[in-house]
């Protein structure tokens, strides 16, 4: 695999972290439905929603992908939600990562918020699911890289 690369740079560079998480073995729909949900969330308060979404306590809004999706209780402006526990366990500890960055770099975690979190397609694993008499059929397994940059708000 080559290196993956950012799909902006940030203008004030030193007022920022990020970070990029590649290659989760996560749904692709259910990843971008939770980046739209927290984009432009504070870090804290990203942190706490995709821990009660682990905890099935709060719905993901799924706006774009939301055929035969049932509606959830506690979802403001829209009704069609899931709780999507896997995706939301890998875009937390890219979130992590990013806050960890963040403290690297000399920033403070809880003044930041999310500027820009976006998903990427990853490699897909091919592989082989055994059939009926001989026969086997694809079974394909997809990836998704999630890219994040936080900003300190001023």
């Amino acid at each position: 695999m080559g290196r993956l690369k950012y799909s902006i740079t940030p203008e004030k560079k030193e007022k920022t972290a990020r970070a990029m998480g590649t290659e989760h073995h996560i749904s692709p729909k259910h990843a971008l439905e939770i980046c739209n949900a927290i984009r432009g969330m504070r870090t804290e308060t990203a942190k706490e929603y995709l821990e009660e979404v682990i905890a099935l306590k709060r719905p993901v809004p799924f706006k774009r992908h939301n055929k035969k999706v049932p509606h959830r209780r506690g979802l403001v402006g829209w009704d069609a939600g899931r709780y999507p526990q896997k995706a939301a366990r890998a875009v937390l500890s890219v979130l992590v990562n990013a806050t960890s960055n963040a403290e690297y770099r000399g920033l403070d975690p809880e003044e930041m918020k999310i500027a820009h979190v976006s998903t990427k397609q990853g490699r897909t694993l091919r592989g082989w699911m055994p059939r009926a008499m001989g026969r086997a059929t694809p079974k394909d397994t997809q990836t998704v890289s999630i890219e994040m940059i936080l900003t300190e708000v001023s």
